[in-house]
């Protein structure tokens, strides 16, 4: 530790004031901002990371950082900001915070953690920025979306035609007993008919 004290000359008398009975360096420091901030942002997040090889080795993983990000065209006034629980010099933003289509900017800052008693800092100045967009999600085809909904409709409107069918020829052969095996053939030949054209549809 130090004696911090100023001297001076007033009106013609010397005077000290102790300004710091007892200074501790450790206690009182101030790093320089992280470097090298760079971004990479997907459909689902964005990833940032940084540098901090201008800080101290035995303070680098003591430190806490503070996220700060905001769409491009506003002020730093309204940005979001996020203290990070982890002293990786790293970050993910989820899609979801995120408008697609729109340009963001993000900075970081540090200091020494809160809960180390060993040092003590205030927050650094804030990085240099890095600029990052939010990819688009790919849209699904609309000639896709509509084939997998016929698939989807195919399956219980042959089920629910086979059981049409089969009432009704059951019906016809009760009325009919003198030719029963007229009816079902020429409905059998229709389905199947029908099911050849639905088949092409989906094609």
């Amino acid at each position: 530790g130090y004696r911090v004290s100023l001297q001076g000359n007033f009106f013609g008398c010397n005077h000290t004031y102790m300004t710091f009975p007892e200074y501790i360096p450790r206690r009182h420091i101030k790093l320089d901002p992280p470097l090298n901030i760079q971004s990479n942002a997907t459909a689902s997040k964005c990833q940032i990371w940084w540098s901090t090889l201008n800080a101290p080795w035995y303070l680098t993983e003591i430190l806490q950082y503070e996220l700060q990000y905001k769409e491009y065209s506003m002020s730093w006034e309204v940005a979001f900001n996020k203290t990070l629980p982890s002293s990786l010099p790293q970050v993910e933003i989820e899609a979801t915070e995120l408008r697609s289509g729109t340009a963001y900017a993000a900075r970081v800052r540090c200091k020494v953690s809160e809960n180390e008693n060993s040092y003590h800092s205030q927050w650094s100045e804030w990085s240099r920025a890095t600029v990052f967009q939010r990819a688009d999600v790919p849209k699904v085809s609309e000639k896709i979306l509509n084939t997998k909904t016929m698939q989807f409709l195919f399956i219980p409107l042959s089920f629910g035609t086979l059981l049409y069918l089969f009432w009704n020829c059951k019906l016809s052969s009760r009325r009919q007993k003198a030719s029963p095996a007229l009816t079902f053939p020429l409905q059998l030949l229709s389905f199947s008919h029908s099911i050849v054209c639905t088949m092409g549809i989906l094609r």
